[in-house]
């Protein structure tokens, strides 16, 4: 199949089949573009379509969101994962306000310079926000050409990386860029799927590879199994007797970068000894069920220990912003899942309801 043939097939399917109702796709504008790429990274599009109506609603654009504090950010994506993203976002909002006065710049390489953004997302605004011609390789696209070219190999390799960058600059045409863009990301999305793909219902399907040979799962290649490592940790959950729980901000680099979280205490500390000495006198402390978290690189195991302070601390030792809140309203916060999780159990919990 010859390039025009590979991309007016797409284009043919896309006209009847493609999705052009999604909220990121009314009103498009590069800063519309840009928030829903960023929110769709390993993320399904069910999951990020609240969210992206949040947000927007929040911040309608990005003076807005360069204005705002990171905490309120951090609040709107508690959820949606893989917090680098949302500070990463703030930053390159920042970024944009203050070296292109608000606007943002519509080439790749510029876009690719700024926080958050790489090659193919800043492909994406590119095509889609700008209507020039530029290629993207997102997972979506990664499946669609790796089983049309029966490419071996894990994506996540320089060497097959490379090659499907070339055949997605190839693909990509000079007219109805933006269309093609979503059309590939589509085609990955409901019939190009990691399981159970729909080939028979694929524009590409006569000339796919993978499909001939009749191996269609084995293309893209998987990532080599590692084994997770583990690691265990205490949360504090520090109740005063107005029934307030408190909360440290965690560093803003690694995980949970900016978000707020329980004091943590390694598996093999006391933790009624630790509280006593940093927070007061303890008049009651439960230890609950441990239970795991699983990030991509390692398992967290976490043992959650309530402990009921007779006072609130007059002061707390130096270290992490901490803050004083009620787990049934934590205000704008943002926070992990786990914790999240945690306060609503304590909110159930609380005498005051």
């Amino acid at each position: 199949m010859s390039n025009s043939s590979f991309s007016n097939g797409v284009l043919r399917w896309f006209d009847q089949h493609g999705r052009k109702h999604l909220p990121w796709q009314q009103n498009i504008n590069p800063y519309r573009v840009w928030l829903s790429e960023i929110m769709l990274q390993q993320t399904q599009v069910t999951t990020v379509i609240p969210y992206f109506e949040r947000f927007t609603e929040r911040f309608p654009d990005v003076r807005r969101l360069a204005a705002a504090p990171v905490d309120d950010v951090l609040h709107l994506w508690t959820g949606l994962g893989y917090y680098a993203r949302a500070r990463n976002l703030h930053q390159c909002a920042k970024a944009v306000v203050e070296h292109y006065d608000g606007e943002f710049p519509s080439s790749v390489e510029a876009l690719s310079a700024l926080p958050g953004i790489g090659r193919s997302t800043a492909g994406a605004i590119v095509s889609i926000a700008f209507g020039q011609r530029a290629a993207i390789l997102d997972g979506n696209v990664k499946r669609v050409l790796a089983r049309y070219y029966a490419v071996p190999g894990w994506p996540g390799k320089t060497a097959v990386l490379n090659e499907l960058w070339t055949y997605a600059e190839q693909h990509t045409p000079k007219k109805r860029c933006a269309d093609y863009t979503q059309a590939m990301m589509d085609l990955g999305a409901t019939l190009c799927t990691r399981s159970r793909p729909a080939c028979d219902l694929c524009p590409l399907h006569d000339g796919c590879i993978a499909r001939a040979q009749g191996d269609v799962s084995a293309y893209p290649g998987k990532k080599p199994k590692t084994e997770k490592p583990v690691k265990a940790v205490q949360f504090l959950m520090l109740r005063n007797p107005h029934g307030d729980i408190m909360l440290n901000q965690r560093p803003a680099t690694g995980i949970w970068g900016g978000l707020w979280s329980f004091p943590e205490l390694p598996l093999d500390s006391c933790a009624l000894t630790h509280t006593e000495q940093h927070y007061g006198p303890v008049a009651e402390q439960e230890v609950w069920d441990s239970y795991r978290h699983t990030f991509s690189h390692y398992h967290l195991d976490i043992t959650p220990v309530l402990a009921q302070l007779t006072r609130e601390p007059e002061q707390v030792a130096e270290g992490p912003a901490s803050v004083w809140c009620s787990p049934r309203q934590p205000g704008s916060l943002g926070l992990a899942a786990p914790v999240k999780r945690l306060l609503a159990s304590l909110a159930d919990l609380d005498p005051r309801r």
